[in-house]
């Protein structure tokens, strides 16, 4: 039973239109369930939207397309929303055969069914990258958030390097709820939307650069010596971190 089920029963024993008896049953029966289903080889964790507000998501990296078609078959199943990232098309083909309603989102490999477990948080989170090869890890972000069940808007390709693009979108910048921002190379860009928004920012390195950028080292370390107040900052590339982090402080403001 996940957190939609669970309000839609309280409802309806509110409403008088299923016994008190019969809802306890069904609550205690679920209690009962066990909280993480075993396959040998995964553990999925069936309570995890519970307990975050968020169902388990699968990291397809190292894993056999076989492997990430069983584990999404069973979180579908169980009525949660299917969030596979760092998905490959390989893995596309074997979830496919047994979810074949699941979307794939190729620029942000990421394999997507929503189900009804993730409401509508109220706001929204704006996307914005630094360049366009930032955008595998800019739409992972986009991609995750609205799984999470979030309002996504992005903007794109307003890095430092020409700053009059972003200026130009300052309304959509004062009209987000969180920002996230995606920046290689030096990774300038969330400390200048830091200096300009009062609203949450949410700092995203990428690998994109040249050698001396160290694989996205150099664009982590210049985010976490920012000098605009309050900026957070998550790992390298990791679009989907950025994405739940928005979620939660989305979740948790009126």
């Amino acid at each position: 039973m996940n957190e939609s089920e669970l309000r839609a029963l309280l409802a309806q024993v509110k409403q008088g239109t299923i016994p008190q008896d019969l809802a306890f049953d069904q609550i205690l029966g679920a209690l009962r369930d066990a909280p993480y289903e075993n396959l040998d080889f995964a553990r999925v964790d069936h309570h995890r939207a519970v307990r975050l507000g968020m169902p388990e998501v699968v990291f397809g990296q190292g894993k056999t397309p076989s492997q990430i078609a069983i584990i999404a078959d069973r979180i579908v199943q169980r009525g949660h929303t299917l969030l596979v990232t760092r998905a490959t098309p390989e893995a596309w083909d074997a979830v496919q055969k047994v979810i074949p309603n699941a979307t794939f989102h190729e620029s942000a490999r990421a394999i997507v069914l929503r189900q009804g477990d993730a409401p509508r948080t109220t706001g929204n989170v704006l996307v914005v990258s630094a360049g366009t090869s930032d955008l595998p890890v800019a739409e992972e972000a986009v991609v995750s958030a609205d799984a999470m069940g979030n309002c996504v808007e992005r903007l794109y390709d307003v890095g430092v390097a020409g700053l009059h693009r972003l200026l130009d979108s300052r309304n959509r910048l004062d009209a987000a709820r969180v920002i996230i921002v995606v920046a290689g190379m030096e990774g300038a860009l969330p400390s200048v939307v830091g200096g300009l928004v009062s609203v949450p920012v949410i700092a995203v390195p990428t690998s994109v650069g040249y050698g001396a950028s160290f694989g996205g080292l150099a664009a982590l370390l210049g985010m976490l010596n920012s000098c605009a107040s309050g900026l957070a900052v998550v790992n390298i590339d990791n679009g989907f971190g950025a994405a739940a982090l928005a979620t939660r402080i989305l979740a948790s403001r009126p």
